[in-house]
């Protein structure tokens, strides 16, 4: 039987973070990941999963080792973020009005992994085992008995999953979730701009649900339509010409000629582990929580998931029953509360914004401009919102 400090399942952005973060400490990481190895080339199509990733992600992807990868494939940043209902006046965070150059950067989910990934490959403690799977294993305080696909076998001290929403570690260490479904899909779609690269993100809100505009490196642009599931699905049978055509009956901010380039939907859920851990295995990311993606919050909550992880795991903990379920508990208090205020909040947002009460149009319009000259206060949330 082999052995390892630390395994973690999912090399996604916040496995892999996890995974350089926990070497930085001299801890031996084995990373389990079913997927091939992610790769880049500048003329590769634009991947349509992006991520608007904070200041505070900025600094922790620096730390880790990925960010100058990151910075020398693609990546857009962004000064300012424009917030409004349909026909009214917009709310508008600027980078400018807190002395910062930018609010944060929009990256394909694929170059940051393949920028960590690659930072993985010169980091000694970490073994990457890839294409390959946990097929089961068994949990204790002392640590977790884990048997891969291929056979082998493996001992470590803890187990953390990131392995997405639908985790498999989760499931198999019988942590149970709260979840439920939005009953709408977002389409995301990639679309050239017949006009430079932007630096301004925004979202417009109408009683059929968001639309947000992105930017990306280049003339490049990535829209999100929030709608019915039934809507959707009408939409993504669309060529690009009909998709673009009903892009400018409904996006009325779009005042510039584009291109469809790609489109693809997912559903809409909300999930919250009742627990984030038990004995030795330990959730982060998406395994312990997914999020309404209106603010872009998701892979920023995993971040701090990761910062928050390796504060409390060491070798002393690791090798101690009592001080690793302490830690471990560390972890959860706070995280937990941390990611459902952000749900909430997320929700709260969501919900208000679509609902068509009488009256609440005008109280929505009202609370957008309070927030627009309220100086001080705005700033703050900005602030919050980046990390700082």
């Amino acid at each position: 039987m082999k052995t390892t400090q630390v395994m973690i399942n999912g090399g996604g952005m916040v496995g892999a973070t996890t995974a350089l973060m926990l070497a930085k400490q001299g801890i031996q990481v084995t990373l389990v990941e079913a997927a091939t190895a992610p790769s880049f080339a500048p003329e590769q199509v634009m991947d349509l999963r992006v991520s608007a990733l904070s200041a505070a992600s900025q600094s922790l992807l620096q730390q880790a080792g990925g960010w100058d990868a990151i910075a020398s494939m693609r990546l857009c940043p962004y000064r300012r973020l424009s917030t409004q209902q349909q026909g009214g006046k917009a709310l508008t965070f600027n980078a400018s009005d807190i002395g910062a150059d930018v609010l944060g950067y929009i990256v394909e989910n694929n170059v940051v992994q393949t920028a960590l990934w690659q930072a993985m490959a010169e980091q000694p403690s970490i073994t990457v085992l890839n294409p390959e799977q946990i097929l089961r294993f068994e949990n204790n305080s002392a640590g977790v008995e884990v048997t891969l696909a291929s056979g082998e076998q493996w001992h470590t001290q803890l187990l953390i999953a990131a392995d997405g929403g639908q985790s498999f570690c989760r499931q198999h260490a019988g942590i149970g979730l709260t979840a439920w479904d939005y009953r709408q899909q977002c389409m995301l779609i990639n679309i050239e701009m017949a006009q430079a690269q932007q630096d301004i993100t925004w979202q417009e809100f109408v009683p059929t649900g968001p639309r947000a505009f992105l930017p990306l490196a280049g003339n490049q642009a990535s829209l999100a339509w929030y709608h019915q599931t039934a809507d959707i699905r009408r939409l993504s049978q669309l060529s690009k010409p009909e998709l673009k055509k009903a892009i400018l009956a409904e996006f009325a901010q779009l005042d510039f000629d584009f291109e469809v380039l790609q489109a693809a939907a997912f559903p809409l859920t909300r999930q919250h582990a009742q627990a984030y851990y038990a004995d030795s295995v330990v959730l982060i990311g998406d395994a312990a929580h997914t999020i309404n993606p209106l603010a872009g919050q998701g892979v920023n909550l995993g971040f701090k998931d990761v910062v928050a992880l390796v504060g409390v795991v060491n070798a002393s903990t690791l090798a101690s029953p009592s001080d690793k379920k302490q830690a471990l508990a560390a972890y959860q208090q706070q995280r937990r509360g941390d990611n459902l205020l952000m749900q909430t909040a997320m929700d709260v947002f969501y919900k208000g914004f679509s609902s068509r009460l009488p009256g609440i149009k005008s109280l929505r319009e009202l609370g957008l401009t309070l927030a627009q000259h309220s100086g001080p206060i705005k700033n703050k949330v900005m602030k919050y919102a980046m990390g700082l």
